[in-house]
């Protein structure tokens, strides 16, 4: 693959990329390995996390679709979702907001009456050269939306888990070789690999796992709606592979891990890099 210089305005639009990335939709085939679990996948309109819904949804799962209301794509995801056979909620709200967090759960429960599977998959960034250009407020939004909602969510889900449930957080290459130009994005993302070391520690004993994805450059929305055009460009041509990789190409690692295949998986970071260790 390779991809024109591009920019957008964020949050950024599936539609208005040039390729459009691949979300599964012609190729996912599932094959029953979540069987009526419930769901909550946020960030999910768009990129890996609707990626992620249309392969839980073929894999036998009920979806929660989290987004920003100013997201365009979720009625896509939701469409999809429900052309497996499966019910989707919308929850459309900005989940660097404790409360927004909360309800998201306590919607989860109204309709399925518990949780099986959270993904914390929602992240925010942006692209600066010099310390001094990002604001207090970017900083501490940065902060709310990619960190502390995974806090908040897993606080607000765990009475609704279950022995055999997972939760299984979108981190980064990021958090191990961190780009100067995406500090604050880049600290949140060792942050969620730290917190989801604990707890799985924490939360062994009552036999539900935590995991972490790590990808590496990934083509989505976030890209051309947060870099410059000609860094857009580049993207992903410095791996081994030598590209970006898909959206399509993430979801499967968190199908396996959502599974009870993976039932002996906790505390582990798994790497989609194209080829880049993380270490």
């Amino acid at each position: 693959m390779s991809q024109p210089a591009q920019q957008q305005d964020a949050p950024g639009a599936t539609n208005e990329m040039t390729p459009a990335p691949d979300h599964g939709e012609d190729s996912y085939r599932g094959s029953g390995r979540l069987e009526g679990k419930v769901s909550i996948i946020t960030g999910a309109d768009s990129g890996i996390g609707k990626a992620t819904a249309i392969a839980f949804a073929r894999e036998g799962a009920d979806v929660v679709i989290s987004y920003l209301e100013e997201e365009e794509d979720a009625q896509s995801t939701r469409e999809l979702v429900e052309a497996a056979g499966r019910k989707a909620v919308l929850f459309p709200g900005d989940l660097s907001k404790p409360e927004q967090c909360r309800a998201l759960v306590e919607q989860t429960v109204t309709e399925f009456g518990r949780v099986d599977v959270l993904v914390h998959n929602a992240a925010f960034q942006r692209t600066h050269d010099d310390i001094t250009e990002i604001e207090d407020e970017e900083w501490d939004y940065t902060l709310a939306t990619n960190l502390s909602a995974y806090f908040y969510l897993v606080k607000a889900a765990l009475p609704h888990m279950s022995s055999g449930s997972s939760i299984i957080a979108t981190s980064s290459i990021q958090s191990d070789t961190p780009s100067p130009q995406l500090l604050p994005y880049a600290t949140t993302k060792a942050g969620i690999s730290n917190m989801t070391a604990s707890l799985s520690q924490l939360l062994g004993p009552r036999g539900i796992r935590a995991n972490v994805v790590a990808p590496g450059p990934i083509w989505t929305p976030l890209i051309p709606s947060t870099m410059p055009a000609e860094a857009v460009e580049q993207f992903g041509k410095d791996t081994p592979l030598g590209r970006p990789g898909q959206p399509a190409e993430v979801a499967p690692v968190f199908v396996m891990l959502a599974s009870d295949e993976a039932s002996y998986i906790s505390g582990a970071v798994i790497a989609v890099t194209g080829g880049k260790p993380i270490l």
